[in-house]
Parts: C-alpha cells; structure tokens; sequence
C-alpha cells in the first residue's frame, strides 16, 4: 500500500517525530496507522531512556490558572540546553504537563515520591477492606495490589493518563516529547492552589 503524504503529515503530528522516520514506520508496517504509531512510540522510549542521565539544567517555570482563577499551576520542567528551553515544543511540553495538574491534582511526580506512610495507610485499608468483603485469603495479596496501583495511577503525575489522549500516561508523553526534541526532559516540581482548600490538603 502506497504511504500518502497526507498519512505522514498525520503521524508527525500525532508522535511529534521527523518526516522521515513517519514515513519508514508507515512503510514498515503496509500502511497501518495504529502500528506505525506504535513502532514510533517503543522507539522513542528506547531514544529518550538512553538521554535520562543527561544533566538538565536549563528550563522554564510555567504558570496556568484555571476556572477564573480558582486552580493555579505551578510547574518547573527542565531541558539540557537554553536554545531548547526557548522553543515552542518544550513551551508547549511544559504547558501540557500544566494543564494536566490542574486538571487531575497529582500530588506527586513519580510513584517513588510517595512517602512509605501513606502507602502502609493504603496497603492496611485495603487489606481490611478486602477481610470484611469476605474475599479468599489467596487472592487478599492480589487485592491489595491492584488497590495500590489504582491510586498511584490517581495521584502519581507520571502514571496519570494524558488528559488529551487516553491511549498514553504522561510519562509516555515525556518519553515521545523527549525522542522528538533529542535532549533530556526533567518534570522537576510543581505546586497546585486550589481556592478554599486548607493547608493541610
């Protein structure tokens, strides 16, 4: 099957990837749109896990309010370079990961964050959870689990899915933002005020 322009176009837009590497994955795969994205991702990862020791040092602070001014986002997102710093990409990367604060309150980046105490507090409610439902005692463990993985997945801003497409978490928009800017990318901080809400949420 012969690759459109008008195909390429599309996949660029959709991976952020160069013109040409779209136009091998549609090839490598008939023509097959779903496949060539999928080709482009795992190749992507495998790009921007080779640069994740890169020193990160430049960057941007990026500010989002939301709901007339009820939610504030504030998010550092670091780069390798200053000219990297300034392109529209990474500016829009760094707005991105914004809006997905402000719109699903993570309270940490990255799963290892958490600080063990909430994560015993979790494991033990759901445990407990499971004994009064009345659940096997072999698959209480699996339970358990499976509890703690789905609030990670709520509250950790790498393991959320990507308020824009359901098919990717953030860090895999990291990784494909990373493979398409070819410098390492950090989410180094942020901060989320929502208005009324006490400090110790």
């Amino acid at each position: 099957m012969a690759v459109t322009a008008k195909q390429v176009q599309e996949l660029r837009k959709i991976t952020g990837v160069g013109f040409l590497d779209c136009r091998k994955a549609l090839d490598a795969s008939n023509g097959d749109f779903d496949k060539a994205v999928k080709s482009l991702r795992e190749k992507g990862i495998a790009k921007a896990e080779k640069r994740a020791s890169r020193k990160t040092s430049e960057g941007i602070l990026e500010l989002y309010t939301h709901g007339d001014g009820r939610v504030g986002v504030m998010v550092e997102v670091n780069c390798e370079t200053d000219f990297v710093a300034r392109s529209e990409k990474f500016r829009g990367f760094a707005h991105e990961i914004a809006l997905q604060i402000a719109a699903a309150a993570p309270k940490w980046i990255k799963e290892e964050d958490i600080p063990e105490g909430v994560l015993s507090d979790k494991r033990e409610i759901a445990q407990k959870w499971a004994i009064e439902e009345g659940k096997p005692e072999n698959i209480i463990e699996r339970i358990v689990e499976g509890r703690l993985n789905k609030y990670k997945d709520e509250v950790c801003l790498m393991r959320q899915t990507y308020i824009r497409d359901d098919d990717i978490t953030i860090k895999d928009l990291l990784l494909q933002t990373i493979a398409a800017i070819g410098e390492n990318i950090v989410i180094r901080r942020f901060v989320r005020w929502e208005v009324g809400e006490s400090n110790e949420t």
